[in-house]
């Protein structure tokens, strides 16, 4: 039996929660907004994600909870104390410790389902912002194992409205794979983008389009990323322990300076190459995948 969607309140008014409020109020659903900074939240309201939350509101079919992973458990405990709506998830990038976190802080976990748009990086603000952001995008869910089926037909109904599809995975599954694949790369790019921090125009103006390329993921909030970080601290330190010793040993062989260090960097290198074009082809497949299908040849 499809869940149909017709309210819901959006607990957080920054990229992924105006664009989930966006993609919701496109599928004709009412959406009320929530956000301790009033100036966010207007800003929302003014591209058209819904209208303020007020008191009296009857309690709406879904409430998504859109704030940091530190924030997720108070906010969510807080809302459903207050009887904002009859199902819960959120948009956390990170997982286990949130699902943790929100058990040990008392939250009912039969209308709580945790999930996780993965559609990029979020942006400042609403400027990223948009009600296409998850179309043809996965949309990870993390439920309990006491999660109702109830509760997932309603979170089902949002991933359908925003044009994502849902993926069932493990909260620690969902961790390491996102430390592989955004979370560990940002904080590489970010270390990479620092050499040029206080460099001179003359000096920048001479990089290539493909260091842009490479640091571009580093352009997020430093705040929120800080805080996705810390709250998926050992998956992320795994990769960056990887990456690191990869360095090291091909600063080794640099250091040594004889004849043999292209025969021993050539390894790294063509490995990458690889990953390179994996990641390249599979964007590609994504891309054909989510065109219209009388674009597709």
């Amino acid at each position: 039996m499809t869940t149909t969607l017709r309210t819901a309140v959006v607990i957080g008014c920054g990229t992924t929660g105006t664009s989930v409020a966006l993609a919701l109020t496109l599928a004709g659903v009412q959406v009320a907004l929530v956000d301790e900074d009033p100036r966010a939240l207007h800003e929302a309201a003014a591209l058209g994600a819904g209208t303020a939350w007020t008191p009296g509101l009857p309690p709406a079919d879904l409430v998504v909870v859109a704030t940091a992973p530190s924030a997720v458990a108070d906010v969510l405990h807080g809302a459903q104390s207050r009887g904002l709506g009859h199902v819960y998830t959120d948009t956390a990038g990170t997982k286990d410790i949130v699902c943790a976190e929100a058990e040990l802080r008392g939250c009912d976990l039969k209308g709580y389902v945790p999930g996780h748009p993965l559609a990029g990086p979020d942006g400042s603000g609403q400027e990223a912002a948009a009600a296409d952001r998850f179309t043809g995008r996965p949309w990870a869910v993390c439920p309990y194992e006491t999660t109702p089926e109830w509760a997932l037909e309603t979170v089902d109904a949002l991933i359908e409205a925003c044009g994502a599809y849902r993926i069932d995975l493990a909260s620690h599954v969902h961790d390491r794979i996102v430390a592989e694949l955004s979370h560990g790369p940002h904080l590489i790019a970010a270390a990479l983008a620092t050499r040029f921090a206080d460099s001179s125009e003359a000096f920048l103006g001479l990089a290539e389009d493909r260091l842009l390329d490479a640091v571009r993921t580093a352009g997020g909030d430093p705040w929120l990323w800080s805080d996705v970080l810390a709250h998926n601290a050992g998956p992320v330190a795994d990769v960056l322990d990887r990456v690191a010793d990869q360095l090291a040993r091909a600063a080794a062989i640099l250091r040594e300076g004889d004849s043999c260090a292209p025969v021993e960097l050539a390894p790294t290198l063509e490995e990458g190459r690889r990953g390179q074009a994996a990641l390249q082809q599979a964007g590609e497949r994504r891309t054909v995948r989510d065109a219209p299908a009388e674009d597709r040849v």
